[in-house]
């Protein structure tokens, strides 16, 4: 066996046990949450989110180790921050996930399947991400919770809480593969953040229905990890039942939720 490999195997099985010992933590600490506050219920009340940029919320306010419902995975390496400036917050995927190659992720929603190529050479850290939180299943049962039919067209997706509030639990940075003319091809997979901050990305992801010009802001453009291969019509058939409302911007009229993704 190549040292390589043998220093690979134990990377992971220490990341392995770190997750064990995160498990037991994590269940004994909620044991004692639901003794001591019962069943308690986080309502995101008058959230005012604002909607001109393609925005994820993740301010870090609960992180993996003090939400007690928070996912936890062995996919997930607690020496982060991984990145030089420091600026990534909780336990951030390993990049080397990605493994620099090109992956297919068959996302099954209720609307129909869509195959997506992730490209772990151009964007491993959101790819890396992607990879862990679907393997982990933490996509299995959130919805796509806005869509965009105006100026630009986009379905977003990837919120546990269905709100554009919500998160893993971690924020990462910076942003990859970002094109320098600010336009998004239809089939464009890209990773949502909060305006102005390279390092907000966390699980929302943005899928791409209609060629668009999404402008940069002070930070820079939107991650791009990978492009739409089959079941683009199942996102075009979504934007043409148009928003909640009769809005441009906002819940699809036609609710999605994604069953499952399978990463390979």
């Amino acid at each position: 066996m190549s040292s390589t490999k043998q220093q690979q195997r134990a990377r992971a099985a220490k990341q392995q046990a770190k997750w064990e010992a995160r498990q037991a933590a994590r269940k004994h600490k909620q044991r004692i949450y639901r003794i001591v506050a019962g069943v308690c219920v986080l309502a995101l009340v008058g959230a005012g989110v604002a909607i001109a940029a393609l925005t994820g919320n993740n301010d870090g306010s609960l992180d993996a180790a003090d939400d007690p419902t928070a996912t936890e995975s062995p996919y997930f390496d607690d020496t982060a921050p991984d990145d030089s400036t420091g600026q990534n917050e909780g336990d951030v995927p390993d990049p080397a996930i990605a493994e620099g190659r090109t992956w297919t992720a068959t996302m099954t929603t209720s609307a129909g399947d869509i195959v997506m190529e992730l490209d772990g050479a151009a964007a491993p850290q959101a790819v890396a991400n992607f990879i862990a939180l679907a393997r982990d299943g933490f996509f299995t049962n959130t919805s796509c919770h806005r869509l965009v039919t105006s100026g630009i067209f986009v379905l977003q997706c990837g919120d546990p809480e269905g709100t554009g509030m919500g998160g893993p639990g971690w924020n990462f940075g910076p942003i990859e593969n970002a094109p320098a003319d600010d336009v998004y091809p239809a089939g464009t997979l890209a990773m949502a953040r909060v305006g102005g901050n390279a390092y907000s990305m966390g699980s929302q992801f943005f899928l791409v229905y209609e060629d668009s010009t999404i402008p940069s802001d002070q930070a820079g453009g939107y991650t791009v990890f990978g492009r739409i291969t089959s079941g683009l019509d199942v996102v075009q058939s979504i934007a043409n039942d148009g928003v909640e409302g009769g809005a441009s911007d906002g819940s699809p009229a036609t609710q999605v939720v994604i069953e499952g993704v399978e990463v390979q």
